[in-house]
C-alpha cells in the first residue's frame, strides 16, 4: 500500500463554477482518488474554497452581505454541488480559515527571515472612479504579447505571459468598467523568485515524466523576456490574511494583506490542518518530510492557467521556507494539468448565460452522467469542446447501450428464467478462459492509463472492458441455449453476473453512483480490485440472492438535447 496525498485547484468562492472548471481540476482529481483507493492505497484527497481578495468582496457586496457570511453561504453552496457530483474529498476547507491565516503569516516570517522578501515602493494602478488601488485581476486590457482584448493585469489566458498592469493596451478597470486610471506611490512585500530561479529550473528539470503543457508553461515563466521577476505578495486591500509579523502589523504595512495567489496554495497544508482539528487526523505525516511526508507521492491537479502559480509561485515559498532550520514541507511530485473545455463553438460565460454549470447540470441529469462525459473527453492534449449531440451520443452509446444494457439483459434474463439467485457455480470453459485471456490485457491497459493519469484514455479502455462482456454475451447466447441445456445457460448467467461485479469495481472511479446501484442490486459489498481475475470472477457464490435493478441509465432524447442546448446558448454579443 502506498501513500497519495492529492489536491485540485481550490475554486473561487464567488459563484457556481461550470463544466470546464469541473473537468479541469476537481473531477479527475476525484477518479484518480478513487482509483488509488480502489487499489488499497492510502489517500488524502484536499479541495477548499479560495476566498480572499477582491472577487469576494465584490461579489459580497453585490449580493448586500457582508464579505465573511457571503463566502460562510457560497462554501456551503459549493461544497454541496461537490457532494452532488460524488467528489470524494477527505476535506474540503476554506482559504479564510484561522489555520490559513497562521500558516501564510508563518511562511511569510521565515521567508523574510531568508532574506526572501524584499519592501518594494511601487506605482500601482488606481482607479479614481472607483477610489482604490485596483488589483491586477481586476485592471483589464489588450495583451501586448498577443492582441487578447481581455488580459489582465497578472497574466494573459490567452498566451500565459507574465504582465504587469501597465503593460496592458488601453486599461480599464473591471469593477466600474472606467479608463481614468492613474499610477499611484504605494509600498509591498515581494517574494524574490528571482533569488530562487536556478533552485526552481533545477526541480522542474528534474521531474521528466511531468506532462508537457505542465511544463511549457513554468517555462516560459522562467525564461522568456526577462526571466522570472520577484512578485508582490501583498495588495491594498481589507479583506484577506493581514500583513502581520509576529502577531503585529509589518513595519509599514498597515491595512495590508497577503496576496490572494500567496496565501491560496498554502490553504492545501491549512486544510489537512483544519481536518486534523476536527477529527484527530495527523495532519503533519501528509506535509512535512520529517513526520513521515518523505512516503507520500503529491499529485495536483489544475487547469493550464493555474499552472505557473503551482510550477513557480508556491514551490518558491516551499523551496525557500525549506531553507530555514526545522522547516521540512512537502514539494509536489507531480503536477497533471489541462487544457480548457468550451462550450459549444465558443467559451462558457455567466455574464452572457451561456453554457452549462454545475448546478444546472446537476439539475438536468444526475451526476454519472456528466463525470462520463466531462473525463471520456478530458481537454488533455487540447482545449476540448462540449456540444449537446456529443454529450447525448455519448451517453446512450456507452452508458445506455454498453453498460447499461448489459446489466439489464443479463439480471432480467436470469430473473426471467431463473430466478433472482445466482443459479449455478461459476465453470470456465473454452470461451470463458477466452473471455479472461482478453479481460486481463485490457484490465493490464486499463491500470497503466490510470496509474498514468492518463484520463481519457482510461475511460477508452474501460468502455472496452464493457465491450468485451457484451461480446460475450451475444456470442454465448444464453437465451438459445437455455432451450436445449439449462444448465449451461445458468453458467453463461452465473459469470456474466459476476463479471457485472467486476464492471461496477471498475467503473466505481468514473460512475460511482451507477457502481453503487449493481452493487446495491447484487447485495454484495465486497469491493476488493480484480488483482486475481479466477478469484474475483467466483466471488458470487451459486445460491446469492440478487434484485433485478432499475434502468442503470435511460437515454437523452432528440427534444431534451434540442431543448437544453437553446436554454444554454446563452447571448452571442
Amino acid at each position: 500500500m502506498a501513500r497519495h496525498l492529492i489536491t485540485s485547484a481550490i475554486p473561487y468562492i464567488n459563484g457556481i463554477k461550470h463544466l470546464g472548471n469541473l473537468v479541469g481540476s476537481q473531477l479527475p482529481a476525484d477518479l484518480y482518488a478513487r482509483y488509488l483507493r480502489g487499489r488499497g492505497h492510502e489517500v488524502m484527497f484536499i479541495c477548499a474554497t479560495d476566498e480572499h481578495g477582491t472577487p469576494a468582496e465584490l461579489a459580497a457586496a453585490k449580493a448586500g452581505k457582508p464579505v465573511a457570511d457571503y463566502c460562510a453561504e457560497m462554501h456551503d453552496v459549493q461544497a454541496e454541488i461537490a457532494a452532488g457530483f460524488r467528489l470524494s474529498f477527505d476535506h474540503f476547507g476554506r482559504s479564510s480559515s484561522a489555520e490559513n491565516r497562521a500558516l501564510t503569516q508563518h511562511f511569510a516570517k521565515v521567508l523574510a527571515e531568508q532574506g526572501l522578501i524584499r519592501e518594494v515602493t511601487e506605482q500601482q494602478m488606481y482607479s479614481k472612479a472607483d477610489g482604490r488601488f485596483l488589483p491586477d485581476r481586476y485592471i483589464e486590457g489588450t495583451c501586448p504579447n498577443c492582441g487578447y482584448e481581455s488580459a489582465r493585469g497578472d497574466q494573459c489566458d490567452n498566451c500565459t505571459k507574465q504582465l504587469d498592469p501597465v503593460d496592458l493596451i488601453d486599461p480599464r478597470s473591471v469593477i466600474s468598467g472606467s479608463t481614468d486610471l492613474e499610477m499611484r506611490e504605494t509600498k509591498h512585500l515581494f517574494l524574490r523568485q528571482s533569488a530562487m530561479k536556478d533552485r526552481l529550473a533545477a526541480w522542474i528539470d528534474s521531474k521528466a515524466d511531468w506532462p508537457v503543457l505542465t511544463t511549457s508553461i513554468a517555462k516560459k515563466w522562467l525564461f522568456d523576456g526577462d526571466g522570472l521577476q520577484d512578485r508582490g505578495i501583498t495588495r491594498d486591500l481589507s479583506w484577506g490574511v493581514p500583513a502581520q509579523f509576529d502577531g503585529a502589523p509589518w513595519a509599514g504595512m498597515d491595512g495590508k494583506v497577503f496576496y490572494v495567489w500567496f496565501d491560496a496554495p498554502i490553504e492545501y497544508i491549512a486544510a489537512t490542518q483544519e481536518l486534523s482539528a476536527q477529527d484527530g487526523t495527523d495532519w503533519a505525516r501528509w506535509w512535512r518530510t520529517d513526520a513521515g511526508a518523505e512516503d507520500v507521492t503529491y499529485t495536483q491537479f489544475m487547469g493550464k492557467d493555474n499552472v505557473p502559480f503551482h510550477t513557480i509561485g508556491f514551490p518558491a515559498t516551499i523551496l525557500g521556507v525549506n531553507g530555514a532550520e526545522g522547516e521540512n514541507w512537502k514539494l509536489v511530485d507531480y503536477i497533471k494539468s489541462f487544457n480548457y473545455l468550451n462550450y459549444d463553438g465558443g467559451q462558457f460565460s455567466t455574464s452572457r448565460g451561456r453554457g452549462v454549470f454545475m448546478d444546472q447540470a446537476l439539475s438536468l441529469l444526475p451526476a454519472d452522467y456528466w463525470r462520463w462525459w466531462l473525463l471520456s473527453h478530458a481537454p488533455e492534449s487540447a482545449d476540448a469542446e462540449f456540444t449537446w449531440e456529443n454529450f447525448q451520443t455519448s451517453v446512450n452509446k456507452d452508458l445506455a447501450d454498453v453498460l447499461g444494457n448489459l446489466v439489464s439483459r443479463v439480471t432480467k434474463f436470469c430473473n426471467s428464467k431463473f430466478g433472482t439467485e445466482v443459479p449455478a457455480e461459476v465453470v470456465l470453459t473454452e470461451r470463458e478462459e477466452a473471455l479472461l485471456a482478453q479481460f486481463r490485457e485490457g484490465l493490464a491497459a486499463y491500470e497503466k492509463a490510470m496509474d498514468a493519469i492518463q484520463v481519457r484514455r482510461s475511460a477508452e479502455e474501460l468502455r472496452a472492458l464493457w465491450v468485451l462482456g457484451n461480446e460475450y454475451l451475444q456470442a454465448a447466447a444464453p437465451w438459445s441455449v437455455v432451450k436445449t441445456d439449462a444448465d449451461a445457460a445458468r453458467a453463461i448467467i452465473a459469470f456474466a453476473l459476476n463479471l457485472i461485479r467486476i464492471y461496477a469495481v471498475l467503473s466505481r472511479p468514473f460512475i460511482p453512483d451507477a457502481a453503487q446501484a449493481i452493487m446495491t442490486a447484487l447485495d454484495c459489498e465486497d469491493w476488493s480490485w480484480p488483482d486475481d481475475l479466477d478469484t474475483a470472477i467466483r466471488t458470487l457464490p451459486a445460491g446469492h440472492a440478487f434484485t433485478v435493478p432499475e434502468n442503470l441509465f435511460r437515454k437523452v432524447t432528440d427534444d431534451e438535447r434540442d431543448d437544453w442546448a437553446q436554454r444554454f446558448a446563452g447571448r452571442r454579443d
